[in-house]
Parts: C-alpha cells; structure tokens; sequence
C-alpha cells in the first residue's frame, strides 16, 4: 500500500470513528443504529413472546384460574399490539439501515441523524407502551381498539395504546422516507434500477406501502382520541357517528400492514436463495413485478375483516375476488424461488434450512387464507381460532423463520463471525416443530367453535386437549428460539474470523474486509451487473486499493454519493450528519408530548412540545444545508462533483416530496371520513344543522392562493439574485397564513357548530383544525427561511431550503383548498 493510500484510509477511519464512552449514545452511523434497533425489536418480540406463553399457560386447562379476566385482556391486547407495532414493522426497518447502504454501495443512508431520532422514538414509545401493564393501565380492548368497547368503557390503556402507537408510527414513517430516498438516490455508480439488488426494491415498496397505510391509521387515531379527550362523536351512534368508520380506517392500514410484513421477509430470501443456490435468481422482473403488484392489491383486501358486518353483497363479492387475486402475486414469487433452487446447486446450511421451513409454513398460511377470502366459509370462522392459525401461520412462516434465516446469513457481515451450525440446526428444529404443534391444532379448535379472546372455557366444550397441545407447543417453540438468542449473545472471542464474503455471495454488501470497518466501502466502484460479486472478478480489487469514487475524506466530513434515480449517474457528494444528541433531545421531547397528553397534563405537553421544536430547529440550523467551503469535488475517476445541490436533484426535496406524500394520505383519510358519514345518514348536514357557510371557505382559499404565491414567488426571486425581495414575501406570507388560517376556522365559529353534538360539526372541525395546524407548521418554516436568508445561510446559489419549503406549501394549499370547497361547498350541493 503506498503512503497516500494509507493517509487516505486514515482520513476514513477518523472521519467515521465511533464515539466512544457515553457519547457512544450519539452515534447515528446506520451500522450502529441498525444494531440498536435490531436488538430493541427483539428485546420487544421477547416481552410479547413472555405475553404469548402467559396466554398459552391460561388457556391451556379449562375454567383455568391463572390470569384473571381484566389481566388477560391486556395480555392478549398487549401481546398483539407488540407483536405488530414494536417487531414486525420495525424489524424490517433495522435490518433495512443496517444492511441497505453497504447492499447498493452508499457510505451511509442520506439522513444518518433521522435513522436515530426514528430509533429513540421507537424505544421511547415501546418502553411507554409495554411498562403500562406493570400498572395495571394497558389496554385491553384488543390491538385493533374496535370502539364502542374502547371509547367509552376502556379505560387509560386506550389512550396508552392510541398516543403511544401515534408516536411509534412516526418512527416508521421517518425510516421509510430515510430508505426510499436511499434506494432512489444512494444507488452506487452505474447501478441503474434494473440492476438494483431485489432487496432494494423490496424496501422502495414497502416505503411506498408505509407511506399509504399508516397515514389512515393516524387519522383514525386523531378522530379516537379527540372522542376520548373532547367528546366529539366520530363513533357515537347516538350523535352520528358510526364504529364501522374505525374499522375503514383500521384496516385500511391492517391489511396492508400485512403484506408490510412479509414482503420485506422474502426480500431476505430473495438474498439468500441465490447465494446458497449459487445461480442468479430466476426471474428477477417476474419478482419484481409480482412485489409491486402485491404491494398495489394489498390495499383492495381490507374489507374482507368485515364480511360480518352487514355490508351489501356487491361489496362482498369484490373484496372477495380481490383477496382471492392477491394469492397470484404472492404465488410468482414463491415459484421464483422454488425455480431458482431447482436450477442451482443447493449448498446445504443454516439459513437455507429457515428459508425452507418458511416457505412450507407461509404456504399453509396462504392456503388458510383463500379459505378465509370466501365469505360464506368467512362466516362461520370469523373470530375463531381458526383465525388466530392462520394469521400465525402467515406472520411467522411468512415473517419470522426468513428473519431468522437473515440473521443466521447477515450475522458475519455485522461481527465477522459465524454462528454455530449445531445450534442453528436444533433451533430451526424445535421452533418449526413447536410452532406446527402450537398452531396446526388452532384450525380444529377454531372449527369446533372456540372464540378468540375469550379468557377461559368449559370442559364440555371438547376443547381442552386442543389447547393442551398448542401450550405445549408453545414452549417448545420459545426453547427454540431461546438457543437461537443464546448462539447470538453468547462470548465468541476466542473464535476466529470468518472469511472475506464467507457465503460466496454475489452482492455488493459481501465485499467488505472483515471485520468491518466503520465507514464500508474503501472506495465505491462502478457497477454493471445485478451480481457484480460473480460477474467482475477485479472489483474487490478495485475497492481495497481506492480506485473507485470517494476513496478518501480530507476535508474531514462524513460523505456519500448522490446518483440519479434511474441511471445512477453520480450527481453530488453529499455531506451526512455525524455524532448528535439532537435527534435523542428531539424524540424525547417528542414522547413527552405523547406521554403527557395521556394524562391530560397539557402545559407538560406544551413543554414537550418546545424541546422538540427547538432541537429541530437546531439540528436543522446547524447539520443540514450547509454552505460549503468549496463548491466542487474530485472524487476520482473522472468525476467532478458538486457538494451542495437544490430542488430535484436533492435528498432533501426528495425527503419533503415523500413526506408530504404521507401526510397527503392522513388528510384523504379525514376527508374519507366526512364522505362516509354522508354516504350513512340520509341527511348530511342533519335537520336543523347549517354548514359553515361558502363566504368563509371562499375567502381562506383566496388567501391560500396568496400565501402559496408569496412563497413561491420568494423561491423564484430569490434563484433571480433578489434576495431582499424574497425576504419581504416571506414576511408578507407569514401575514397571509395567519390571515388564512383565521378565515378557515371563522366558518364554523361564527355559525355555531358545536362539535360535541354530532359527527358533522365535528369533522368539519377536524378538518378545519388540521390544515390550521399545518399553516402553523409552515409558518415556522418560512420564518426560518426568512432567518436563513438574514443570516446569509441561504442565498441565490444554495436555496434547498426554500424549495422544500415551497414544495411544503404546494401539498398544504391543495389540502386547504379541498377543505374549504368541501366544507363551504358540498353542503350546498348536497
């Protein structure tokens, strides 16, 4: 190695250094907050998983005396909504920043500090969430909260469940814009998107898929809890409202979250298959075609989690064929797999055994599933056990045992070592036996009629043994596991390190030395294959001795290439965030606004709130959009790159575009709602309850037309050298915001609406409220473009921040002006 090559990896090691004692809490490199997140969704799986056996050793005998009623309705509520909100989701998103950047030869994602503040919400929101039931305080309504029972007889648990979920969405929302704008603008050189690997794609759909079904379920959380907290009736028959729009909204989010679930587990399988066949995969635009088309049915099923509800048949009949058709897709892709080891020669290891056994139980689990797609069968296993098998069988076949296979895969990628083989094989054994005893005697259980939640049952029923068995079953299975816990936490020291690319993988995450270094890649090559691993026998070469892009870090920051989305042309060297306690300050501000408004202590929430913001502010202030020293790069290879870039060629423009994405679908979600009480009342508004009017609504959607121009007129004079006049139309569009703001909410004010008195008022209201709430949200952001500006931290040349903030204001204004021709308009038309 010559002395400047050594220099150069010095440069790299001490730019990417991980702190160290305390401040080790503040790395935000996505290869420690990957750790971090996988090993907290375990911790979490674990709790819930102490929660199932706790259900099993209840249910196990009959007239059983071991958990009371009351308790075990939070066992079984809390083991759900563990299971669902704090493992399966969110396992998905640490395995993603953990292994994604290195997978498409990034240094790191585009928003190292965002991956962290995802992961403290996450861990605060599930301490918050799990620790009630140390206080007898969690819910106990069951993980989909159907109301009356929640609003009006449950007590704190619901809003514990409501507020603490609301937080650890935003978790996930934050890491899906973090991974799509990776895939989309992270790629390495030449990696166009058809060369993409399959578990990128895998993580581009299921961004997309989280970006449009959680966002209706916080909507149904805003509507729960302004029932819960202010008694306006979204739910309440008597005054209008109707349970029925929760379960939309529930599972408008529940179905998809499904497929949210498994489909990044068969991106794991997607890796691993090819590797221990030792071929490509055999249909890689058959696999990637089948995802997306998964992807786009899963959010046409829900309904079929409402056959029982006394829905027309022609609604029946669709969301019947539309469950049914969602079994093509999902079937290509298990076929992909099967074809893909017929084809190759299968080595014989560890992970493949889970892959297997994966395949054979989601399998079994589809199977269930057409059976449960026909309503008339529907009827008669709707809320059995029978139900409970079959959600088992597709979670954990179709989840679980190809998350196990990845962590028996990626473990020598994380440590550089290799775990036992031994243990491998006898956890495989015991969790695929214990599971298929536990769950394969669910489906008679469910046939003989055994409800689902029910807390204890009779021995002339004829379900004892049954349930006997699957207790047994259960423990079985957690044996199984717990070798696979020990075979990962236990000391391996003394063991050697595994080989360079120890599977004999074909992609790029494998080319790494071992151990790993903390910042990937000595250098970033360019690619032409899918599999540049097998197809480029050089390219090892070319990474270890920095012939590739961004071989050095003399400036002294953390950097990583930005390419174009379809190409993956190299188009800036962007600069990432290193060590804070900026995200850590901002999540716990974030949590006590959650926390504190459970308990209704409103000016703790209020302070919450302010730490929030200001460490935004911050963070914002101090880590992004920095002016450069410099203007260009050379990043070697030919390639002179710019270190600043605004608009669409940003990560920022794009983070904002998705974001507002999302929060799109939230308000859709309320709009969804005020149409769904019109289609259920004969009259909408009722007798004797005017609307706010059309003066009111006209005139705050002139005033929004102004304010979106003012803003975008700033962008526009400020990219024109006027930077003085920009300055003025950011002060003039505060005024107009405000002044906006004002006409929406004067509508119903000065007509009267009472929101406490039926469902009509109150979702106008609601409406009204929300974009308010989002003019103050952007006021905020023209105020700090206006201060950026004052401080000439924003000029001509470096303006991202006020293209995202324009681009901010062009989703808000087609919101406000929806809700005042909705609001001031349908009335009338109705």
């Amino acid at each position: 190695m010559t002395e400047d090559k050594r220099q150069e990896e010095e440069q790299l090691a001490k730019v990417w250094e991980q702190p160290t004692g305390l401040r080790y809490f503040s790395d935000v490199n996505n290869s420690t907050i990957g750790v971090w997140y996988i090993s907290a969704s375990f911790l979490f799986m674990m709790f819930g998983g102490v929660l199932a056996l706790l259900i099993r050793l209840q249910l196990a005998f009959p007239e059983n005396v071991f958990l009371p009623a009351p308790l075990y309705n939070q066992v079984f509520t809390l083991h759900g909504t563990v299971m669902m909100f704090l493992f399966a989701v969110p396992i998905f998103e640490a395995v993603a920043i953990l292994i994604l950047p290195a997978m498409l030869g990034a240094r790191d994602l585009p928003f190292p500090r965002l991956s962290s503040f995802g992961f403290w919400c996450f861990v605060i929101g599930g301490v918050f969430v799990c620790g009630s039931i140390f206080f007898n305080a969690a819910p106990d309504a069951g993980w989909f909260m159907y109301p009356p029972y929640s609003t009006e007889q449950s007590g704190i648990g619901a809003d514990i469940w409501l507020l603490g979920l609301s937080f650890i969405e935003v978790a996930s929302i934050a890491a899906a814009v973090e991974l799509i704008v990776g895939v989309l603008k992270c790629r390495a050189p030449g990696m166009h998107i058809n060369l993409t690997p399959l578990y990128g794609w895998y993580v581009l759909i299921v961004g997309g898929m989280i970006l449009f079904a959680f966002p209706p379920l916080i909507a149904g959380d805003v509507l729960f809890e302004l029932e819960r907290v202010f008694d306006w009736p979204f739910f309440d028959v008597s005054r209008g409202g109707d349970p029925l729009l929760w379960q939309h909204l529930f599972w408008i989010f529940g179905h998809p979250e499904v497929y949210i679930i498994f489909l990044p587990a068969i991106a794991l399988l997607a890796m691993i298959v090819p590797t221990f066949a030792q071929r490509p995969i055999a249909g890689y635009s058959w696999i990637v075609l089948s995802a997306l088309g998964t992807g786009f049915l899963s959010f046409g099923l829900w309904v079929h989690h409402m056959f029982t509800t006394g829905l027309p048949a022609i609604s029946l009949g669709f969301f019947s064929a539309a469950s049914e058709a969602v079994a093509i897709p999902t079937g290509i892709q298990i076929f992909v797999f099967i074809a893909t080891v017929m084809m190759g020669r299968v080595t014989r290891s560890v992970p493949m055994l889970f892959c297997l056994g994966a395949l054979a139980i989601f399998i079994l689990g589809g199977l269930t599933g057409v059976m449960v797609a026909v309503a008339p069968f529907d009827f008669q296993v709707h809320d059995t056990y029978f139900v409970v098998a079959h959600l088992h069988y597709t979670l954990i076949g179709g989840m679980l045992f190809p998350v196990m296979a990845g962590i028996q895969y990626y473990y020598p990628f994380v440590t550089g070592k290799v775990l036992s083989r031994a243990y491998g094989i006898w956890s495989f054994w015991l969790m695929f036996a214990g599971f298929n005893i536990t769950f394969l005697p669910m489906h008679l259980t469910g046939m003989l009629g055994m409800p689902r939640r029910v807390f204890t049952y009779s021995a002339e029923r004829g379900w004892d043994m049954l349930n006997l068995v699957s207790s047994v079953g259960a423990f079985i299975f957690a044996a199984g596991f717990l070798v696979m816990v020990w075979d990962c936490v236990r000391p391996k020291g003394k063991e050697p390190y595994a080989k360079r690319n120890v599977w004999n993988a074909g992609t790029l995450e494998w080319s790494g030395p071992v151990p790993a270094p903390s910042w990937g890649m000595r250098s970033i090559p360019q690619i032409t294959s899918r599999y540049p691993l097998w197809d480029d026998k050089n390219l090892l070469a070319t990474i270890d001795e920095g012939r590739g892009l961004l071989a050095d870090a003399r400036e002294g920051r953390r950097e990583t290439l930005v390419t174009s989305v379809l190409d993956a042309q190299p188009l800036q060297v962007l600069r990432v965030g290193g060590p804070s306690w900026l995200p850590m300050i901002a999540a716990i501000g974030l949590g006590a606004v959650f926390i504190f408004a459970t308990w209704h202590l409103w000016w703790l929430t209020l302070a919450g709130g302010v730490v929030f913001l200001v460490a935004v502010l911050v963070w914002l202030w101090t880590g992004t959009a920095e002016i450069p020293e410099k203007p260009t790069k050379d990043v070697g290879g030919g390639h002179v790159l710019p270190l600043y870039s605004a608009g669409v060629r940003s990560t920022g423009w794009w983070a904002m575009f998705i974001t507002m994405t999302g929060d799109l679908t939230a308000y859709l979600a309320l709009l969804f709602g005020y149409f769904f009480f019109w289609t259920v009342h004969e009259q909408f508004p009722p007798p004797g309850v005017t609307g706010p009017g059309w003066q009111w609504p006209l005139l705050a959607g002139l005033v929004m037309l102004l304010t979106w121009g003012l803003t975008f007129g700033a962008r526009i004079v400020n990219s024109r050298g006027h930077a003085i006049l920009a300055r003025w139309l950011l002060g003039l569009s505060l005024v107009s915001a405000v002044a906006a703001g004002a006409a929406l909410l004067a509508g119903p004010w000065f007509t009267g609406l009472d929101p406490t008195s039926h469902s009509y008022p109150a979702i106008v209201w609601t409406l009204a409220v929300w974009i308010v709430l989002h003019f103050a949200a952007g006021m905020i952001m023209q105020a700090y473009c206006l201060a950026r500006s004052i401080c000439r931290k924003l000029t001509p040349d470096h303006d991202a921040d006020l293209w995202n903030v324009t681009l901010y204001w062009h989703f808000t204004t087609f919101c406000g002006l929806l809700t005042a021709l909705v609001i001031g308009g349908f009335p009338l038309l109705a």
